[in-house]
């Protein structure tokens, strides 16, 4: 042993403080110890000394001091609440609270940077850097957790619970990575204690047995079950022993058995190595460094033992009794009470570590207490004086606040059970206080919370607290004052219960009327005229004494006053507090009197008032010395009696057969609430089911009417479709219709085009005839006879091989023509016929779509039909519906059927009718040909013509040299002459003009009154020669008017 560390107080009740946790910081050189009045001490093994770094007021349940910040480390207390403080700064640096029950673990990630806490019905996991939970882990209370804890090098989580299951967990995404299966083994063992090794790959697990079982976790496997010695029962704390140079691979386990003795196994050869505790000194908990030079062990004294490893490696198994303690004794009196003063026993100043056989470092720790022999009677724990108190008390009035809670608590010597407690705590919330909140409606649901688990408690210590319907009143003040702390809470209401309410509850469920008689004589004797005024109005002491008893002054007081008068109280005898509710009535003497009915003393006396409680306290201390002994409630009432330390008092100072009765009552009424709830339950639920068939009903009536709604609307759709296709055809032959009149319309154009583009021509050739002929009339009038005749000749002749020439040319060009116009019409009978398919194309086009559309309207509606046939096999209407609607559909069917071979039909007509516009196109081609070979058999019949013709003038000619009357003859040779030239220019017009017609009506090939059209050309032409030959005529006469015939000589006519 190094170093053991006792924490006493000394004095008149000298008693030893516990210690209850330890754990080393990451580098093993320094300790972190609690103790059960919540003390954390940090001692530091390299620098030899120790230091006070927080009071918390509560008892620790674990420690953690291997944080990422070096200086910071977690503390779980008895309230629940996990805080964390700073070593250096000895500061709160924030605290986290989401236990209901006590945390027995605390494990923190390699990083340092999380934290998993520990409790018996769940596991939550924290965030060190923000201090918010990230997860939790909830189990059924039938299973229990037994301990969480990091995997060390990994980030792995094992979870172990109370029916021997153990689980590995992915710490990034909380996934469950495996499961270890459970041991099949003959006997029994119930897994309570773990331990791992550095590397994370042996996992140890024990229990109620003396057997420990030894898993890989990269096999998931057992590999190895341990039997200790016969004496070792039961396991109750496991953990390695660090080896510097076995890479992480520990061998060496510490087994704390329930003997209280830790002893050191190797797992492999399974020897004993060495041992450390007695039977005589046993241990409690044990904690061993990092580095693996120190043992820490917290013995069942309540002492803290220092052990080197190297020491018990080297001399034995049993190390050497220890030669040395440490002591600390406390005084409140002082201002600083938790400053320990360090002095060393000579010849020890060697270093812990460096110690061998009797040269034994000696540390005493002891703080001065100033005490006295006569007032060990007043001596109260954590080293306070009563009368001392009292003293001060007068002098001030009031205790400081700052320890006004320490101060009371060393009054009331509270005994801090804790396990007591924690028994009355897990017995659950008391059947008379599960719904306080609707008489009590507190807005805090922390209060409120307190409140319940406080009076819950009390009911389960004694019965009769769940059926005083006033205790909820007396305790609150105190639930609201420590909060905070339950364990404190709930003693001191059963402390003040049991000293300041004694006999309250011998006339159960009546007020305590021997309790306000004896309040009633006292102010009988200091005061008659007030209690006859009272008396006279018929105001009890029920009234004026019973509601401050039972309020313990909490409606008429402020927190101040009240924290006031209550320090007056518990630094007193418990009978002071019956004297200060008579005092505040004297004082209240003025008002009191003045009031005449019972309900402005009922307000008075639950209401504040404007009262100086420093006079109450002054007539409450006057009262006590004044009042006579005979009535004076100090020798009606007991002493303080403070609650026994590990087990609380039986309480059983009322009549037990009117509780008990009270209770199977309120128990038969409870009953029958519960029935009538459940008999209500049961009726909302048919009318729920009733509700909801109903609802189903209308949903199933509904749902059917929507079905005929959209049947009769698809209806009304197939309506609107097939009336869109009428139309769409409507319009189709209208634009074919249109189509038809335009084409006409456009021929129509074309051939009145055609007519005046001919008319035009003729007249352009009439009025160049007409120039023609005037300016040769005024050329020939001064030419001689002769002249004029030969000249006439030579004229005919060239015009005769003009008109050939032209008759070439203009064969030429009609042929021309008639390929232009062959071609125009080929290109017009093109272009119609790919119209005509493009509208065969949009026809079909639009006839395909139609097609789907209804196709896909058909397969809708008959999908529908299916359905409905199928729901609705029960309804003969709608079934006779879907028969009538089947019967229409076929009727679509069908005419789109006959609207298909209508449209074929119509294909049919119009190809026929194609064939035979060819043929009349072939006909009219015959018919060409043969009209121009009339025009050639008509050349030929003007060439005979005016070869004899010619013949004609040439023998003339030589008539006129044999007779006189040659200047007639001339004349008839003449005007001969000129109607043949006339003829002759005539005929060949007359073959243009011919030919033009024909191929003007060969142009419309399907023209519909080509020979109307020929008969008034020809007509036209007949005119137009007839206009000719009378202008002739005219001319002819002019210039015979104009130069009379004369006489000529002999001509002689040479070849």
């Amino acid at each position: 042993v190094i170093v053991n560390i006792i924490h006493s107080v000394k004095g008149y009740h000298s008693r030893t403080i516990r210690f209850l946790n330890v754990a080393f910081d990451s580098s093993g050189d320094s300790l972190l110890a609690g103790d059960q009045q919540g003390n954390i001490y940090v001692f530091d093994l390299s620098g030899n000394r120790f230091s006070l770094v927080q009071r918390t007021m509560q008892a620790c349940t674990a420690l953690a001091f291997n944080l990422r910040r070096k200086t910071e480390f977690l503390v779980a207390l008895a309230d629940y609440s996990i805080k964390c403080f700073d070593t250096e700064t000895k500061e709160l640096v924030s605290w986290v609270r989401g236990h209901d029950s006590s945390v027995s673990s605390i494990s923190v990630h390699g990083s340092g940077r999380y934290a998993i806490t520990t409790s018996a019905d769940t596991a939550q996991l924290w965030d060190l850097d923000t201090f918010q939970r990230k997860r939790k882990l909830n189990v059924r209370h039938s299973v229990g957790i037994q301990k969480v804890f990091f995997l060390p090098l990994s980030n792995t989580i094992l979870s172990c619970f109370k029916d021997n299951s153990v689980f590995a967990w992915e710490f990034d995404t909380l996934h469950c990575k495996y499961r270890l299966p459970t041991p099949v083994e003959g006997s029994v063992l119930l897994y309570k204690v773990f331990a791992v090794t550095r590397d994370g790959r042996i996992f140890v697990a024990g229990g109620k047995s003396n057997r420990l079982h030894l898993w890989c976790l990269e096999s998931r496997k057992i590999i190895r079950i341990i039997q200790m010695p016969a004496k070792v029962r039961s396991v109750r704390h496991l953990e390695f022993l660090p080896d510097s140079f076995d890479g992480g691979s520990n061998q060496i386990l510490g087994v704390l058995s329930q003997d209280n003795i830790m002893r050191f196994i190797n797992i492999e050869t399974c020897k004993l190595l060495f041992d450390i505790g007695s039977h005589e000194e046993g241990i409690s908990t044990a904690a061993i460094s990092p580095n693996g030079r120190y043992i820490a062990s917290v013995m069942e004294d309540g002492s803290l033992n220092l052990y080197s490893v190297q020491a018990l490696t080297q001399e034995g198994n049993k190390p050497p009794p220890p030669v040395f303690k440490v002591e600390e004794n406390w005084s409140m009196c002082t201002s600083e009470p938790n400053k320990l003063t360090m002095r060393a026993t000579p010849g020890r100043s060697e270093r812990p570590w460096k110690s061998k056989g009797s040269k034994i470092q000696t540390r005493l720790l002891k703080l001065q207490a100033n005490t006295s022999l006569e007032n060990k009677e007043n001596e109260l724990p954590g080293g306070l004086n009563k009368k001392r108190l009292q003293a001060l008390l007068k002098g001030f009035g009031e205790y400081p606040a700052k320890y006004r809670m320490f101060v009371w608590r060393s009054l009331l010597q509270l005994p801090e059970n804790h396990l007591a407690f924690s028994s009355l705590i897990d017995k659950g919330i008391h059947s008379a206080f599960v719904n306080i909140q609707n008489e009590y409606p507190i807005k805090s649901r922390k209060l409120l919370r307190v409140l319940q688990r406080t009076l819950s408690a009390l009911a389960h210590w004694s019965a009769i607290f769940g059926e005083t319907p006033y205790i909820p009143l007396l305790a609150f003040p105190f639930v609201k004052l420590f909060q905070n702390n339950q364990l404190i809470c709930f003693e001191v209401v059963a402390t003040v219960v049991v000293n300041l309410c004694q006999h309250w509850f011998e006339c159960f469920p009546n007020p305590p009327v021997n309790v306000l008689s004896m309040m009633e004589n006292v102010l009988a004797h200091h005061d008659k005229e007030l209690l006859h005024h009272l008396i006279k109005y018929n105001v009890t002491s029920q009234v004026y004494a019973w509601p401050l008893l039972e309020t313990l002054f909490s409606e008429v007081l402020t927190r101040e006053e009240w924290l006031k008068v209550f320090d007056n109280i518990f630094s007193n005898h418990p009978s002071y507090f019956l004297m200060i509710v008579v005092a505040y009535i004297i004082c209240s003497r003025a008002p009191l009197l003045h009031c005449k009915q019972t309900a402005e003393f009922e307000s008075f006396f639950h209401h504040r008032n404007n009262l100086d409680i420093n006079v109450v306290i002054k007539e409450a201390y006057h009262l006590v010395e004044a009042t006579p002994l005979d009535i004076h409630p100090q020798h009606m009432l007991d002493d303080f009696i403070p609650l026994t330390k590990g087990q609380y008092p039986v309480f059983n100072k009322y009549p037990k057969f009117i509780v008990d009765y009270q209770t199977q009552e309120l128990e038969r009424i409870r009953q029958d609430e519960i029935e009538y709830l459940r008999e209500r339950q049961i009726a909302h639920e048919l009318e729920a089911k009733a509700q909801e068939q109903k609802a189903e009903d209308e949903a199933w009536y509904r749902k059917h009417e929507l079905l005929r709604e959209a049947e009769e609307q698809r209806r009304k759709m197939l309506l609107e479709e097939e009336e869109k296709l009428v139309e769409q055809r409507q319009r189709l032959a209208a634009v074919k219709r249109e189509l038809k009149v335009k084409e006409l319309q456009y021929l129509d154009a074309s051939r009145r085009r055609f007519l005046k583009y001919q008319q035009e021509q003729r007249q352009m050739e009439l009025k160049r005839l007409d120039d023609e002929i005037a300016r040769k009339a005024e050329e020939q009038e001064t030419a001689a006879t002769v002249q004029d005749a030969e000249v006439r000749w030579v004229e005919l002749e060239s015009q005769r091989q003009l008109f050939e020439q032209h008759l070439i040319k203009d064969q030429e060009a009609v042929t021309k023509e008639m390929k232009e116009v062959l071609d125009a019409h080929r290109r017009t009978v093109d272009l119609e016929d790919r119209l005509v398919q493009r509208l065969m194309e949009i026809d079909r086009e639009e006839k395909q779509k139609a097609q789907i559309v209804s196709e896909e309207n058909l397969a809708k509606a008959e999908q529908k039909r299916i359905e409905a046939k199928w729901r609705l096999q029960v309804l003969q209407k709608l079934r006779r519906d879907d028969q009538d609607r089947e019967k229409r559909y076929e009727e679509i069917a069908k005419l789109l059927h006959d609207n298909r071979v209508k449209e074929a039909e119509l294909l049919k007509a119009m190809r026929e009718a194609e064939e035979k516009k060819w043929e009349e196109v072939i006909q009219k081609k015959a018919q060409l040909e043969e009209e121009l070979k009339a025009a050639a058999a008509a050349d030929e019949h003007r060439k005979q013509f005016l070869e004899d013709k010619m013949n004609d003038a040439l023998e003339l000619a030589e008539k006129l040299h044999r007779g006189d009357g040659c200047s007639e003859r001339w004349h008839d040779l003449e005007a001969g002459c000129t109607k043949g030239g006339a003829e002759l220019q005539q005929v060949p017009r007359s073959g243009n003009i011919c030919l033009n017609d024909l191929s003007a009506s060969e142009l419309p090939s399907h023209s519909k009154f080509p020979n109307r059209r020929r008969t008034d050309l020809a007509c036209q032409e007949q005119e137009l020669m007839a206009e000719v030959r009378q202008l002739r005529q005219k001319l002819t006469s002019q210039a015979q008017t104009r130069h009379p015939p004369t006489c000529f000589q002999a001509t002689i006519w040479t070849p």
